[in-house]
């Protein structure tokens, strides 16, 4: 039997009408791909709308929350596509959207990651689409762009197609080579800052990742962390995972010091 071309996985948590309305934007669901739902715990009826209505998926239900880079693992784990796409449960994506991402990626040999546009359900770009390495440089200059100038220091909404560090893991198309070659995600983190991590991963490869805002979905997340204090202490203790990992000493020391003033200046 031939190899899928690519395989997407699907991690559900507790969204089981906004998983839903994502496997329905998917159909007609092509049968050169594979899809991997991976329910992590769910205690609504993800799990059986999956085995219900989407029968063609294979569905891995975990008894407890794994989070992000562990339940995303599974399902590469399992899967067998040249491509893999991580795509959340809260974003809605036309086949054709993720038939023109695996183009690109044949069309660009040097690529080992590809990204779309992000946008919300008004059609506006989604900020943290894609962005620079949190090095203490690139976070002093975008908490200062957002005090100063009150804007972003990305601009989300551009139309040209450009290498960048990281790209959103919402929807993160990675060529199976690269995933063979550098690893899966880093499980230490629970949520947050794996995409960057596997994308500076990939970088230090030899790859190349892209955002190529040419084609669009709606991801319908991605909200400020403003709110919810437990999301954030998630933030920024996987930040600081980041930084043992691949800064030196003196840039952790820095980061320990400059935490409190980068969290008032980025509203976190």
């Amino acid at each position: 039997m031939t190899a899928p071309v690519l395989s997407i996985i699907l991690l559900s948590w507790n969204t089981c009408d906004l998983l839903r309305d994502c496997l329905r934007s998917l159909t007609p669901f092509p049968p050169e791909w594979e899809l991997m739902v991976v329910d992590n715990a769910s205690s609504d009826s993800s799990a059986a709308v999956v085995q219900n209505e989407f029968p063609y998926a294979r569905l891995i239900i975990n008894t407890e929350n794994l989070g992000f880079a562990r339940g995303n693992n599974q399902g590469i784990a399992a899967s067998t596509g040249d491509y893999v796409l991580l795509l959340n449960s809260d974003t809605l994506v036309k086949p054709a959207a993720l038939v023109s991402l695996v183009r690109f990626m044949d069309e660009h040999p040097d690529a080992g990651a590809v990204s779309p546009r992000l946008l919300r359900l008004d059609g506006t770009p989604q900020p943290y689409a894609f962005g620079g390495d949190p090095t203490p440089g690139y976070l002093l200059r975008r908490g200062l762009t957002q005090i100063v100038f009150r804007r972003h220091l990305h601009d989300w909404g551009t139309e040209q197609l450009q290498a960048v560090d990281w790209v959103s893991g919402a929807c993160l198309l990675v060529l199976r080579a690269a995933i063979e070659q550098i690893g899966l995600l880093d499980e230490n983190m629970f949520m947050y800052f794996e995409d960057n991590d596997w994308c500076l991963r990939i970088r230090k490869a030899g790859w190349k990742v892209y955002y190529y805002p040419q084609t669009e979905i709606v991801h319908l997340g991605g909200q400020s962390l403003k709110k919810n204090p437990q999301a954030q202490q998630v933030y920024f203790s996987s930040l600081r995972y980041f930084y043992r990992k691949h800064y030196t000493l003196w840039m952790r020391v820095f980061l320990a010091s400059f935490l409190p003033i980068y969290r008032w200046l980025s509203g976190r």
